[in-house]
């Protein structure tokens, strides 16, 4: 490759045919003189080692591009772990809290049911309660009424037997009762 660059100046015939009074190799020729400055600059960019050196840099610059492309793909695998790790995540928390809601439904209606049962019990207690109570002023009131019917019977008694009777009487019957309470105390 190096050889076909030196002899391609060389093969400029164009040029040579244009200047025709003044010979190609003379220093008087601006096309030789151009033509040597170009083989010294090639010379001088190959003695120098500045294709290899830019090849270098290429070569540096396409590892180093290289390197990035590597990272990058390094970077966007990690970031789609990461990606599917969030996702499983998010997708196991959603489970979770879909669970934690069943639970919890699950416990309102318990605490529901059982919120009912003892609303019944409570119901119940206080339907007992209200009945003994009615019980208790029935029993009080069937009381109080034989209690006034027996002070009337008394009353009426005592004026029937006040009216009617002789001391003699009212003293045996006070005897008898003394007796008859006598028999029921003991």
């Amino acid at each position: 490759m190096k050889k076909l660059i030196l002899l391609f100046p060389l093969t400029a015939s164009p040029a040579m045919a244009a200047s025709a009074e003044i010979p190609f190799i003379s220093l008087f020729n601006t096309n030789f003189v151009v033509l040597l400055a170009f083989l010294l600059f090639v010379g001088v960019l190959l003695y120098l080692k500045v294709p290899g050196k830019l090849g270098g840099l290429l070569d540096a610059r396409a590892d180093a591009i290289r390197a990035e492309l590597n990272e990058a793909k390094a970077l966007r695998e990690e970031a789609q772990t990461l990606l599917a790790s969030y996702e499983r995540k998010q997708k196991e928390v959603q489970d979770q809290a879909n669970r934690i809601v069943e639970h919890a439904k699950l416990e309102a209606e318990e605490a529901a049911d059982l919120a009912r049962e003892d609303l019944k019990a409570s119901i119940k207690r206080r339907l007992a309660g209200a009945q003994d109570q009615i019980a208790s002023a029935e029993a009080s009131a069937v009381k109080e009424v034989r209690d006034t019917a027996i002070q009337v019977a008394v009353a009426a008694a005592g004026d029937v037997i006040g009216k009617g009777m002789s001391a003699e009487e009212g003293n045996k019957l006070i005897d008898e009762a003394i007796a008859t309470a006598g028999e029921k105390l003991h």
